[in-house]
């Protein structure tokens, strides 16, 4: 990280005010400018603390993945004037660590975080005595490694036992994913790393090296949304994803648990569970960037070698799962936990019908004995799955999903539709276990209609 402070007159056109401190006696406006196109490789930031007479700034530039440590300094320094108050920068993710030199260490209060085209810049703020400037020491971004080999990844995860039981961030990349679509990329985030995985390069010999893992109860998966990532797995390389902690599940359990009123049909995406600041937060304008690029270019994903922003995506897809899972964690009951893991478990195996109706997969976790017996315990979720016949689905679909609407909001269950990526003939229903049979009565009746 270079470190570097200018004076200027003048105010940076473009740059946007993310926090304006109190002290009038200071009175710095922290401005904030992402990096031109040009700077792809080499991302830069500047931050700007304007004074009444002249406007103070430091420019950080980082590279976007940085493999070693950083520790961000004074980025207001104490003049004549003014007693010091201390400004760090650090890489977007970063973890203080240690506070130094300060009267009373604060908990240090993130005022701004803004990302621009490579790594991200937060600020923080902390109160500083007058006995001399104060550094915050943060942790560095999580090191990244592409993989095209069984043996670059950790011995831990290759194989998993009860002595060393992982929790790690997850997330697959793809052709439209699904049992079709092809797998290109597998992310997996450690405390320490992110891992990509590249199915392209290393092929089916390093997916199925992953194998024991990500069907290991020793290793808990955190992921946003599994349904079409397990569906991938099982169709394509035969693995039987377990053991999952679904965010998007737990997200609408916390919900509930606070009591606020949710339909089943109500899902919070990826980038609304970034910016919600109970979990992390946080920006990600650079999901939709990606999501532009996919509908130019659909085969966006196999393009090899990965370029700079397929590398940025992939890695933020699961930098931060660790993060919002040990947060979620601490809030879930011990009933919402259980809850957890049956729907993450009936997610998993949503798409992934066959012959033998799920008879190969592992048994639904049952409810464990450390919930007292005078706790309240919902019944337990099921997943149910309906053949339609040939030229049925519209009916039970309805005009503008206004049938599949109108059963959801009567039985309070998900329904999900294969759709064109499939399978097109079948509906999959998820619920407590009365709510679902209700759910395929009214559909089969609807399939009856003329």
């Amino acid at each position: 990280m270079l470190l570097y402070i200018e004076h200027s007159e003048t105010q940076c056109e473009g740059a946007e005010v993310v926090d304006e401190c109190s002290d009038k006696s200071l009175r710095p406006n922290c401005l904030m400018m992402p990096p031109p196109r040009a700077e792809l490789l080499l991302p830069r930031f500047v931050i700007f603390h304007r004074r009444p007479r002249a406007a103070r700034s430091c420019s950080f530039s980082v590279p976007p993945t940085l493999p070693v440590n950083a520790a961000a300094g004074s980025a207001a320094p104490a003049s004549g004037k003014t007693h010091a108050r201390l400004l760090a920068a650090a890489l977007h993710g970063a973890t203080v660590k240690k506070t130094s030199r300060l009267s009373s260490p604060p908990p240090p209060r993130r005022v701004a975080a803004e990302q621009g085209r490579g790594a991200a810049i937060s600020i923080w703020r902390a109160e500083q005595g007058r006995g001399g400037e104060g550094i915050l020491l943060l942790s560095p971004p999580l090191p990244m490694l592409v993989v095209t080999k069984p043996g670059q990844l950790p011995v831990e995860f290759l194989e998993p036992s009860a002595a060393q039981k992982l929790v790690i961030g997850f997330d697959c990349e793809g052709v439209d994913l699904c049992r079709h679509g092809a797998l290109c990329i597998m992310q997996i985030a450690f405390p320490d790393a992110v891992y990509l995985v590249d199915a392209i390069e290393g092929g089916k010999e390093l997916i199925e090296a992953c194998k024991p893992a990500l069907e290991s109860e020793y290793v808990t998966k955190v992921i946003h949304d599994c349904k079409r990532d397990s569906e991938a797995l099982y169709f394509q390389f035969g693995i039987k994803l377990h053991n999952v902690m679904d965010t998007q599940i737990a997200y609408s359990l916390l919900e509930e648990q606070e009591g606020k009123k949710r339909g089943y049909d109500e899902y919070i995406s990826f980038v609304s569970l970034l910016a919600d600041p109970r979990y992390c937060g946080m920006a990600y304008p650079e999901k939709e960037e990606v999501r532009t690029l996919l509908r130019q270019d659909p085969n966006f994903w196999t393009h090899r070698p990965l370029s700079e922003m397929m590398i940025r995506a992939a890695t933020d897809d699961v930098r931060f799962l660790l993060s919002i899972h040990e947060k979620m964690m601490e809030k879930l009951s011990k009933v919402s936990l259980w809850r957890l893991s049956v729907r993450s478990e009936l997610y998993c195996r949503c798409f992934c019908i066959n012959d033998n109706k799920y008879a190969d997969w592992p048994p639904l976790p049952t409810v464990p004995d450390e919930i007292e017996p005078d706790v309240y315990v919902p019944e337990v979720d099921i997943l149910s799955v309906l053949d339609v016949p040939p030229g049925k689905m519209g009916r039970v679909i309805g005009r503008k999903g206004s049938s599949i609407m109108e059963v959801k909001a009567s039985c309070n269950v998900e329904i999900h539709i294969g759709g064109a990526k499939g399978p097109p003939d079948r509906v999959f229903i998820i619920g407590p276990v009365q709510e679902v049979r209700k759910a395929e009565a009214i559909l089969r009746g609807r399939m009856l209609e003329f």
